[in-house]
C-alpha cells in the first residue's frame, strides 16, 4: 500500500495520543491570557499540555543500559533527594498533560534508553525502561514479531506506558499492564526489586496504572506476538449501533486482531455517524515488509485534519475522506508493525496561541447510545472545538488497583483544540466535570493522565482502588519521595 494511501487509511483520523512536548512556560496577565513562549531554561519542564509549566531542581537524563553502576548511581539520586527534602519522579516523553510527570522543586528523572533483548521461544522481549516503542518495534519487526500491546502512538517509554496502564487497539487486550511479565523497580528505600505476578505481586498490581508513585522502573520483561499481513474491513452506521456490533465484532471470534471507530464531530451532525474499522490476517503471511519509516501517514494528512477549526464543512470533508474515500483507498494490506509505527507529533498543531487537549471515557459497550446522549448535551454548548474521536476496545483489567476497565469497555478518546486563557481553561473544566458525572451516572470511569480537572469526588467515585493504592503508597514510601501534581491535587488528602 503506497503512503498517501496509508495517509487515509489512518491519518485522517486524530491520532488518540498526546502531541510533541515543547518547553513552554505560562504566566497570567490582566487581559486574561495565558502568555505562551518557548523558554530554554533547563530547570522549566512542561508535558504535552503546554499548560503545566514546572521548575525543577534538578533534571537528569538515563540513557546507559542498567547495570551496577547505573543501579548505584540511582539510588545515590534516591538518597540525595531524600536527604533534601525534594519529590522525586520518573518519566519518558513526558506526553501526560496535568503534571503527573514531573516534580515540582524536586529531581524528574528522564528515562531514555533504547536497548531490547528478544527471547522467542517465551515470546517476550526485555528493555530499559525509557525505551521507546519505535525501538521496540524495529527491533521486533526484523524478527517477525510485534509488541503485543502498546500505545497508539510509538514515542512513549515502555515503563511509561505500564504506569498509567495505556491500552492500544490491538484486540481484544486490555491495557498494557496485562502484558507485562516481569519488572524491576527501584524503592523509597534504595532496594532493586524485581515484581510479577508471582513475586512482589502487590507491587506489581498497584504500580500498574500506579503512575510512578510506588517507585523508579529499570526494566521490563513483556509479551509479543507475531507481526501479521492485515487487511481491513470498513462499515459505516448510525452511531447508537456502535457499541454493541464493536463489542460483537472485536469478541465474537471473527479472527480480529485490530480494531477502532470514529464519529462525525461536524456541529449540526453532531455523533450521528459511526465508521467501525477491524483488521483481520490474510491468508498469505510470507515475506512481510520491513515497517517503513514513521510519520507518513499523519504528516499526510495533517492539513485535511488542522482545516477543521471552526469550520463545520471542513469536518464534513474530513469525514466524507475517511468514511466515503477511505474504504475505497485505504483498502489494500498492510503489516501490524507499520499501523503501529506511527508517531504522535506529527499533527501537532502549531499553533502558540492553542493547544490539543485529551479526554477519555471509557464505558459499557450496551450504555454507548445512552453516552452519545451526554455528549450531545454537554459538548456543543461549550467553548471547546473537537476535533476527533477514537473509540477502541479495552478488555477487562481485573489486575489494576486503578483500573478504568473493570468489565470490558469502549474507549472514547476525545481531541479538543483549546486556547490558551483562563477563560477556556475555566470553560474545560466545566465541561470536563460534567461529562465526568454524565459518565459516572452510566457506570463509566475517565481516564488520568489527562488535565487535573475533575474534583476529587468524581475520582474517588471513577476509582473504587484509590485508598488502598494510597495506603499502599504511603506503607511503602513514608517520606513521600515519589510525588507528583496528581498525587498533590487528588491523592494526598484521599
Amino acid at each position: 500500500m503506497s503512503n498517501t494511501r496509508r495517509a487515509f487509511l489512518l491519518g485522517t483520523g486524530a491520532l488518540a495520543g498526546a502531541y510533541a512536548t515543547r518547553l513552554y512556560y505560562t504566566t497570567p496577565d490582566p487581559a486574561g491570557r495565558l502568555l505562551g513562549g518557548l523558554t530554554t531554561d533547563p530547570l522549566i519542564l512542561n508535558d504535552a499540555s503546554e499548560l503545566s509549566p514546572t521548575r525543577v531542581a534538578k533534571h537528569l537524563t538515563l540513557t546507559d543500559r542498567i547495570n551496577a553502576a547505573q543501579i548505584d548511581a540511582l539510588r545515590a539520586e534516591l538518597a540525595d533527594a531524600k536527604r533534601a527534602g525534594r519529590p522525586l519522579i520518573a518519566s519518558a516523553a513526558r506526553h501526560s498533560m496535568g503534571g503527573q510527570s514531573m516534580a515540582r522543586a524536586g529531581t524528574t528523572i528522564t528515562m531514555d534508553h533504547d536497548w531490547v533483548e528478544l527471547d522467542t521461544s517465551a515470546l517476550t522481549y526485555r528493555c530499559g525502561a525509557g525505551t521507546r516503542w519505535s525501538t521496540i518495534i524495529a527491533r521486533l519487526d526484523a524478527e517477525g514479531f510485534s509488541p503485543a500491546v502498546m500505545q497508539s502512538h510509538n514515542d512513549f517509554g515502555v515503563a511509561a506506558s505500564y504506569s498509567v496502564n495505556a491500552h492500544g487497539w490491538p484486540a481484544p487486550y486490555s491495557g498494557m499492564g496485562s502484558t507485562v511479565t516481569s519488572l524491576r523497580m527501584m524503592l523509597a528505600d534504595g532496594s532493586h526489586v524485581t515484581c510479577s505476578r508471582e513475586e512482589n505481586a502487590d507491587i506489581f498490581y498497584a504500580a500498574m496504572g500506579g503512575y510512578g508513585l510506588l517507585g523508579v522502573i529499570t526494566d521490563m520483561t513483556v509479551k509479543m506476538v507475531a507481526n501479521t499481513r492485515l487487511e481491513p474491513t470498513f462499515e459505516k452506521m448510525d452511531a447508537e449501533q456502535f457499541g454493541p456490533r464493536f463489542a460483537q465484532a472485536v469478541k465474537g471470534g471473527s479472527g480480529v486482531q485490530m480494531a477502532y471507530g470514529r464519529l462525525k464531530v461536524s456541529k449540526d451532525r453532531f455523533f450521528d455517524e459511526a465508521l467501525m474499522v477491524t483488521y483481520r490476517p490474510t491468508q498469505d503471511q510470507s515475506d512481510l515488509p520491513a515497517a517503513p519509516d514513521t510519520g507518513s501517514m499523519s504528516k499526510t494528512s495533517r492539513a485535511l485534519f488542522r482545516a477543521q477549526l471552526g469550520s463545520d464543512s471542513a469536518k464534513h470533508r474530513r469525514w466524507w475522506f475517511e468514511a466515503g474515500l477511505g474504504p475505497w483507498i485505504g483498502s489494500g494490506e498492510i503489516t501490524r508493525n507499520t499501523l503501529l509505527n506511527e508517531p504522535a507529533g506529527t499533527l501537532d498543531d502549531r499553533d502558540d496561541t492553542r493547544t490539543d487537549i485529551l479526554h477519555e471515557y471509557f464505558i459499557a459497550p450496551d450504555k454507548f447510545a445512552g453516552w452519545l446522549n451526554a455528549c450531545r448535551d454537554v459538548i456543543p454548548s461549550s467553548y471547546q472545538e473537537l476535533l476527533d474521536i477514537t473509540l477502541r476496545y479495552v478488555a477487562q483489567d481485573g489486575e489494576s488497583w486503578l483500573s478504568y476497565a473493570p468489565a470490558d469497555r469502549i474507549a472514547c478518546a476525545l481531541l479538543f483544540s483549546q486556547e490558551k486563557s483562563h477563560r477556556a481553561e475555566e470553560d474545560m473544566k466545566r465541561m470536563t466535570q460534567e461529562l465526568i458525572d454524565r459518565t459516572l451516572d452510566l457506570g463509566g470511569s475517565y481516564y488520568l493522565p489527562y488535565r487535573p480537572h475533575a474534583r476529587r469526588d468524581q475520582m474517588a467515585r471513577a476509582y473504587p482502588g484509590l485508598r488502598p493504592f494510597v495506603a499502599k503508597k504511603r506503607a511503602m514510601d513514608p517520606s513521600n519521595l515519589f510525588r507528583h501534581a496528581m498525587w498533590d491535587t487528588y491523592m494526598a488528602r484521599a
